[in-house]
């Protein structure tokens, strides 16, 4: 029997930049992103990668529905919700820099947790879980809830549960409401992934290590403390390790980096890699990234990393 990953979140409609007024149709998302590179690090005979999120019944979720499918991630979590569309984002570089306007506020996939049932039979059998504060943010708070009691179900049967705060501060009505969120996510899980900067703004840290100790104290005992291109402060049970990131000279775009930083490091706790070799491999998967235009990378660039 296959092994199973599952990711939860949103997944839009991506337009970025094909020249003067000129935009490139694809699709992607922060989960959905991790969810991309861990398919492609993992061996699919060996592994199941799901993904798990609302769509619509038109056109644009039959095509996003084919290409989850194409790229060889299970399906069979995506909940139909008729009458509501995907979200859509649109990219804008300055240099390999990204900033991004979105249109989402009746995408289906704020609906992922309206149904405890469909959502629990989705999670029933994974061996880890992963989500973003993105994910949390986007639900009603009554969803929200029935999500973090499915993804507690999950941890309190032995599985791994990753969560990746991911602060997006214009998803959240007021800063109160996101940390107490955040908080709730950060319980539940087993793995914490934080970006030092978002974070340090958010709850005022110090510096990276006061960051790690915060999240300590929720409950986690592995946290991958990112800093963008300095380096990652990993702890596990209280022992702490500085992970330098891969030097990149001339990034071209730095979207989908922090996902696929995820996606390295879990793929590779999952294949039995200690936290150090998996911070390691996390750097090589997000050096590579940053190296193309878009959030996803082709798949086909990453087989027999881990």
């Amino acid at each position: 029997m296959k092994r199973v990953f599952a990711s939860i979140g949103e997944c839009m409609v991506e337009l970025s930049s094909a020249g003067e007024r000129l935009y490139r149709q694809g699709f992607a998302g922060d989960t959905f992103n991790t969810a991309w590179y861990v398919r492609a690090l993992l061996d699919p005979a060996g592994w199941t990668v799901r993904y798990v999120t609302g769509i619509g019944d038109d056109k644009l979720s039959d095509e996003l529905a084919d290409f989850i499918a194409d790229a060889g991630i299970d399906t069979s979590a995506l909940m139909r919700k008729p009458g509501r569309p995907i979200g859509l984002y649109a990219i804008h570089l300055d240099g390999h820099e990204r900033s991004f306007s979105y249109w989402r506020e009746t995408a289906a996939a704020k609906l992922l947790a309206e149904d405890a049932g469909a959502l629990r039979d989705a999670l029933r059998d994974v061996e880890c879980a992963y989500f973003s504060g993105i994910t949390l943010a986007i639900l009603a708070p009554e969803h929200r809830r029935t999500l973090l009691t499915a993804l507690a179900e999950v941890r309190a049967r032995g599985s791994m549960v990753a969560f990746d705060p991911n602060i997006r501060m214009r998803l959240w009505p007021d800063s109160d409401t996101a940390r107490a969120a955040l908080i709730e996510g950060y319980r539940v899980c087993t793995i914490a992934m934080p970006t030092y900067p978002d974070d340090r703004d958010l709850f005022g840290d110090a510096d990276l290590a006061a960051c790690v100790r915060r999240v300590a104290g929720y409950g986690p005992t592995e946290i991958v403390a990112k800093d963008g291109a300095d380096p990652t402060l990993v702890s596990v049970d209280g022992v702490e390790t500085m992970v330098p990131a891969v030097k990149v000279d001339a990034p071209v775009d730095t979207t989908g980096a922090g996902d696929s930083f995820n996606a390295g490091y879990l793929a590779a706790r999952l294949a039995g890699k200690d936290p150090v070799e998996a911070t390691r491999m996390g750097h090589r998967v997000a050096s590579r990234v940053i190296g193309v235009k878009g959030a996803l990378a082709p798949m086909e660039g990453f087989a027999g990393m881990v």
